[in-house]
């Protein structure tokens, strides 16, 4: 056995781990690797800010280790790499959370709440668990500057955000959009994907679906180019399509199709109003909505009201 390394019959990693930290304290390690570069091509890095409203988590650890090899890997090329500390005050899950620990709903405020009384309970909510995390960042030995952090409900980072904001409008790169996005009726306001997937937010539920009849432009002209009977669509022509979530319909502004999806021009009878009609639908979902023994049926026969309503496939296309 080669005897010129020393042995150690026994690795307690702990224990190794504090005497590092101890050493990067004495040594102020973190703040001279800044010194040493300063002048030197910056390195931008954008510190993602954590709530301290919650626990911090394991999936918070690997997070900032990945972040932390990049700015230590780019510190050690030379680079400047300012890392500043930034906590997220964001404000619906601490509204929320406010909110049931007074008693309150969003109309109590200003009323059993005053509205200083309610932003004051809110600012305490957010930074609740601070002291666990700037614990947690040290001694997972996440170098980042912890003593100016920026804080998103303070006036210095709104005001930024402002300035910002004017500067991209007078470059003419703002712009109107539109999207769909979840709604709560209850807070009143748009709901993040993050804010979805909150403990307690999502659970199966059984609900009752939409097929929306949409109707066709009488000036549209058609696609079903062998189908001669009219040069355009007839007055009552509608496309079908079928929703789970009915409450997106009040701001749709399109309707999509699919280019390789076979589609078929039915005949029928509006279920609705008795009025004949034609529908556009999926050709492998004719039957879901016209069962096969209907197409049997006689127009003639039909009363409005009637369960069982006939049908014809008059064209089908892409």
């Amino acid at each position: 056995m080669n005897k010129q390394y020393r042995e150690y019959e026994k690795l307690d990693l702990t224990k190794l781990a504090d005497e590092i930290l101890q050493q990067w304290q004495d040594n102020q390690t973190f703040e001279q690797s800044m010194q040493l570069r300063e002048g030197m091509p910056n390195f931008i890095f954008y510190e993602g800010p954590p709530s301290a409203n919650g626990q911090p988590g394991i999936h918070h650890v690997m997070a900032r280790s990945i972040k932390d090899i990049f700015c230590r890997y780019k510190t050690q090329k030379g680079f400047y790499v300012k890392r500043k500390a930034g906590w997220d005050t964001h404000g619906l899950p601490v509204e929320l959370g406010v909110e049931k620990k007074l008693g309150i709903t969003k109309e109590d405020i200003g009323k059993k709440v005053s509205v200083d009384e309610y932003n004051q309970a809110c600012r305490s909510e957010v930074m609740k668990y601070k002291d666990m995390w700037d614990d947690l960042t040290r001694k997972m030995g996440y170098w980042v500057d912890l003593n100016d952090p920026y804080i998103t409900f303070k006036n210095e980072y709104i005001e930024t955000l402002w300035y910002l904001l004017s500067k991209i409008y007078q470059k003419g790169l703002l712009y109107k959009g539109y999207t769909i996005q979840p709604y709560s009726p209850a807070a009143g306001t748009g709901l993040s994907s993050h804010e979805l997937n909150l403990p307690g937010c999502y659970r199966d539920v059984k609900d009752t679906t939409c097929t929306a009849q949409f109707k066709l432009k009488n000036n549209q002209k058609s696609p079903w180019n062998f189908y001669q009977e009219n040069e355009s669509f007839a007055e009552d022509t509608y496309f079908l399509a079928w929703t789970t979530t009915p409450w997106t319909l009040p701001s749709n502004t399109a309707l999509a199709v699919g280019p390789n999806i076979d589609y078929l021009l039915v005949k029928t009878y509006n279920p609705y109003s008795g009025k004949t009609m034609q529908a556009v639908l999926a050709k492998s979902l004719l039957n879901v909505y016209f069962p096969e023994k209907n197409a049997e049926l006689p127009f003639e026969d039909f009363k409005q009201g009637d369960k069982n309503i006939p049908f014809k496939v008059l064209a089908e296309c892409k």
